[in-house]
C-alpha cells in the first residue's frame, strides 16, 4: 500500500473555509476513486489552523489519479492562497 501524510498550516482567518474544503476532497475521494482505501482529515484543539491527512493508496498510480481529478485539481486551486505551510511526505505501509 501506499500512503502519503501531508500536514497544512493554513492562514488562521482562511481556516473556516478551508476545513470544509479539505473534508469534502477527502470524502469525493473516497467516494470516486477506486484505487482510494483511506483518507483521514485529523486536527488537534491544541494547534488551530493545522491539519494532517492520512492517505492511503493501492499503489502510486492511484495516487497519481487521484492529482489529476476534477476534484483534487478544484480542491488545490481554490485552497492554494490559504496555506502558509505544507508537508508531503510519501511512505510504504509495512503492516495492515
Amino acid at each position: 500500500m501506499y500512503v502519503v501524510t501531508v500536514e497544512f498550516e493554513i492562514e488562521p482567518q482562511q481556516w473556516a473555509r478551508f476545513l470544509p474544503l479539505v473534508l469534502d476532497n477527502a470524502q469525493r475521494s473516497l467516494a470516486g476513486e477506486p484505487g482510494c482505501r483511506q483518507f483521514d482529515v485529523c486536527v488537534d484543539a491544541s494547534r488551530p489552523g493545522v491539519a494532517f491527512l492520512y492517505e492511503l493508496y493501492d499503489d502510486r498510480a492511484a495516487f497519481d489519479a487521484h492529482l489529476a481529478s476534477p476534484h483534487f485539481k478544484a480542491f488545490a486551486a481554490a485552497t492554494e492562497a490559504m496555506i502558509d505551510a505544507k508537508r508531503v511526505a510519501t511512505w510504504q505501509r509495512a503492516a495492515p
